[in-house]
């Protein structure tokens, strides 16, 4: 499985998962900046899961029509130590 962490989020958060789960990140993929819809379009090309923080994204895209897992965490913020609890 192949997982794509948000820019927003630490790159820290790789080392939560399993060794037969590849983490990368948008920032070390080069896509940092890219606008939410076409970073998922392009995210489904390549990754089975890509995990944010962003709320909205359920509301600003229309997700059936985008083939990747979405996960949205939820935390007090987006710091390692409480995204790691």
């Amino acid at each position: 499985m192949r997982v794509l962490l948000d820019e927003n989020l630490p790159h820290q958060l790789r080392e939560l998962f399993e060794n037969n789960i590849e983490v990368v990140t948008v920032r070390y993929r080069g896509w940092q900046g890219k606008e939410n819809g076409e970073l998922l379009r392009i995210a489904a090309n390549e990754f089975d899961a890509f995990i944010t923080m962003d709320q909205g994204i359920p509301n600003q895209q229309n997700l059936s029509k985008i083939k990747i897992r979405i996960i949205v965490l939820k935390a007090e913020s987006n710091r390692f130590e409480d995204l790691a609890h």
